[in-house]
C-alpha cells in the first residue's frame, strides 16, 4: 500500500468520524432541548450547516467546498471555545449565588462540576479539528492550484 493510499484512507476515516460525530451531537443537543435560546441555538445552526457543506464536499469534491469545509471547521472550534466560556460562567454564577462567600479551588471544582457540563462544548472544538486535520494539504487543493498554475502559464 502506497503512502498515498494510506493517506486517503486516512482522509477517509476523519470524513466518516466527522459525519458520525456531527449526526451524534445534533441529535444529543436536540434531545437534551439545546434550543432555547439564540446561544443554544448556535452549535445546533453550526451543525447543520457542516452537515450541508460535508454533502456538497461529498457530492463535488473541488478546491471550493474544501474552502468552504476549513472555514465551518474553524467556525465549530470557535463554538466549542466560546461554548467552554458560556457553560464555566454560567455554572460560576450559579455557584456564587448559591454560595457568595466560596472562592479559590472549592469554587473552580464546584464551576467544573456544575449542573451545566462545562467541557462539553468541546465536542464541538474537537469536531472543527477532525474537519480541518481531513482538510489539511487536502489533493483538491493541489489539483486547482496547479490547474490555476496552467491556466495562467497558457495566457
Amino acid at each position: 500500500m502506497s503512502q498515498s493510499d494510506v493517506t486517503n484512507a486516512i482522509r477517509r476515516y476523519l470524513l466518516l468520524t466527522l459525519a458520525v460525530g456531527m449526526a451524534g451531537m445534533t441529535t444529543e443537543l436536540l434531545l437534551i432541548g439545546h434550543v432555547e435560546s439564540v446561544q443554544q441555538l448556535i452549535p445546533v445552526v453550526l451543525l447543520g450547516l457542516g452537515a450541508a457543506v460535508l454533502a456538497w464536499h461529498a457530492a463535488a469534491p473541488r478546491a471550493i467546498t474544501v474552502r468552504t469545509l476549513q472555514v465551518t471547521m474553524v467556525l465549530f472550534l470557535l463554538s466549542g471555545l466560546v461554548g467552554v466560556s458560556l457553560h464555566y460562567r454560567g455554572n460560576l454564577e450559579f455557584e456564587l449565588e448559591m454560595y457568595p462567600s466560596m472562592r479559590g479551588f472549592e469554587m473552580i471544582q464546584k464551576t467544573l462540576t456544575g449542573a451545566t457540563p462545562v467541557l462539553a462544548p468541546g465536542s464541538m472544538a474537537l469536531l472543527g479539528l477532525i474537519g480541518l486535520t481531513y482538510s489539511y494539504r487536502h489533493p483538491c487543493l493541489d489539483t486547482d492550484t496547479q490547474s490555476s498554475r496552467d491556466a495562467e502559464g497558457e495566457s
